[in-house]
């Protein structure tokens, strides 16, 4: 099978049968989900949503929490992964947001990667997710399922991963795309056991026997 062959039929599938799907993060801003993004590094979306209310609570805009200790966003995000580097981040992005940018969250990728704790994914979640831009964020999720379902051949970075899906993905569908490969990758091409049986790609999948 042709790589674009396999490409329209799982795009054609997931138009079909998953036209809805959008991030599990709750948030109501562009600025709270910055926040969530990040704190959803290497941390699960249901992790995040269950301290972010308090959070946004504390911090609803980034002139408090430009002003804040990271001792004390970190007494409010110790469950995620790695809070003491999250915590210093967040008030280190509400920071830059109001010295370079006006306190808005901006919508270009470069300008996005230049706030703390703030890489390639993550702009490009916000860029996709806020702005509905032309961008292909690459989480784990979508790592691997992209190499395992064949979208791409063994890539061996996020970047390389994200060239390729760019180039076969219509510009148009990437922000609803991402979602796509998150979702089938959370419940059902799981890392350690997919459920082929009730994949409705599998007939288009490079790894399905």
């Amino acid at each position: 099978m042709k790589i674009q062959e396999r490409y329209n039929n799982i795009i054609n599938w997931f138009k079909i049968n998953m036209p809805i799907a959008e991030t599990e993060l709750n948030y109501e801003t562009p600025f709270q989900l910055l926040i969530a993004v990040i704190l959803s590094a290497q941390c699960t979306d249901k992790r995040v949503n269950m301290i972010t209310p308090a959070l946004f609570e504390a911090y609803p805009s980034p002139e408090v929490l430009a002003v804040a200790s990271p001792d004390a966003v970190f007494e409010l995000i110790r469950s995620v992964s790695y809070p003491n580097n999250k915590a210093k981040h967040l008030v280190g992005m509400a920071k830059k947001l109001l010295s370079d940018f006006n306190g808005e969250v901006p919508s270009d990728i470069d300008k996005l990667q230049t706030l703390p704790g703030v890489g390639r994914k993550t702009a490009n979640v916000i860029a996709a997710v806020v702005f509905n831009k032309e961008a292909m964020p690459v989480d784990t999720h979508v790592f691997r399922v992209s190499n395992r379902i064949g979208l791409t051949n063994n890539s061996k970075t996020p970047l390389q991963t994200e060239k390729t899906l760019v180039k076969y993905i219509p510009g148009e569908l990437l922000p609803i795309a991402h979602h796509w490969l998150i979702l089938h990758g959370r419940y059902v091409c799981k890392a350690r056991k997919p459920d082929c049986l009730n994949c409705g790609i599998k007939e288009w999948c490079k790894s399905f026997k």
